[in-house]
């Protein structure tokens, strides 16, 4: 009982969301001993969903692996292609095979999606263990619950600044590893790529505040960050800071790649008829993450990319690089920070 308890303390003190699904799932096979314990989550748009691998028991080895979270999502297996999983995410909380050694607990209906937790044992659960996993699986929800009160932003359920900086260092440690020193089974097969950040402000914003009032300006806020979740892919990263300000950090295999993805947005942005307000506008400026980079370094070159795009025209996207490398530069002041513009 006692080494449980630890178990519980410890999955109660993780406050990284990967280090969480892996704890959970080594407290499960703690409790049951299954042969086999994976906990998946439904990721992507509605009518899109994707299974993706959060958590899974190494064979014989009592270790947890988990799919990277920048994984191909084309490369994950349908929503409908499990459907006993699907079964116990719409009502069911725990759908098993005939035989009863396939056991699928449903849990969990916050912003990071639908989950289940599988395993396979060599005989049928008991009562009692049911209930213990049942437990556990409640005690997990509730401390997800928790920490996304404390980790998302109140109206557009976007992630919120005090998450930034964990997620930001997670990046550039990434940038710094060799992906030729981990072995074949861990590498990531897409590790020429790089990480990038970007900020978006949304033009003009305080006429809609003065002309329409804060609900509307609210109202404002919340289609746009769904805009954002349509127009990203599942495992960017979006973030808003406050006010109409909002943060993307994304893993692409160029600049030009993440151009592409920030215009999209702003397509649709333009595009898009917002109730009583009409059409609004954002500008956004991006800039790569650079190994050993810093959060207040990256955000202070995409700060600048930002304030160029208002100062000529709105409406646009501009890359920090593209700006140095087109001699948008007036000097070079306090150890090498340059001033744009």
């Amino acid at each position: 009982m006692s080494h449980l308890l630890n178990k519980l303390a410890d999955l109660t003190a993780e406050r990284d969301r990967t280090a969480l699904d892996r704890t959970l799932v080594s407290t499960v096979n703690d409790l049951i001993k299954p042969l086999t314990l994976v906990l998946y989550r439904l990721v992507g748009e509605e009518g899109q969903q994707r299974w993706l691998t959060c958590a899974q028991l190494g064979p014989g080895t009592g270790q947890t692996f988990f799919q990277p979270a920048w994984v191909e999502f084309e490369s994950l297996p349908p929503l409908d292609a499990y459907p006993l999983r699907v079964q116990a995410t719409t009502g069911a909380r725990l759908v098993q095979s005939q035989d009863q050694r396939l056991s699928i607990f449903g849990l969990g209906t916050g912003p990071d999606g639908l989950c289940v937790l599988e395993m396979t044992c060599a005989q049928p659960l008991s009562k009692v263990q049911k209930g213990q996993v049942a437990a556990v699986l409640r005690l997990f929800g509730n401390f997800e619950q928790a920490l996304d009160y404390g980790e998302r932003d109140a109206l557009t359920e976007l992630l919120n600044r005090k998450t930034f900086d964990g997620a930001f260092m997670k990046a550039t440690l990434e940038r710094q590893t060799d992906p030729q020193s981990l072995p074949d089974d861990r590498r990531d097969p897409a590790a020429d790529t790089h990480y990038w950040l970007a900020m978006l402000d949304i033009d003009h914003f305080k006429r809609v505040n003065d002309n329409f009032g804060h609900l509307i300006g609210d109202e404002v806020l919340l289609l746009l960050a769904r805009l954002m979740r349509s127009n990203f892919r599942f495992q960017d990263q979006l973030y808003r800071f406050g006010g109409e300000e909002f943060v993307v950090l994304m893993r692409c295999h160029s600049e030009a790649e993440s151009a592409d993805a920030l215009e999209r947005l702003r397509a649709a942005t333009e595009r898009f008829n917002f109730p009583q307000v009409g059409c609004i506008t954002i500008s956004i400026g991006f800039t790569e993450v650079r190994s050993g980079d810093t959060p207040s370094g990256a955000f202070e070159r995409a700060d600048k990319a930002v304030y160029y795009a208002k100062e000529h025209g709105r409406n646009q996207v501009c890359s920090y690089a593209h700006l140095i490398a087109s001699g948008v530069q007036e000097k070079v002041v306090n150890a090498g920070d340059m001033e744009l513009f």
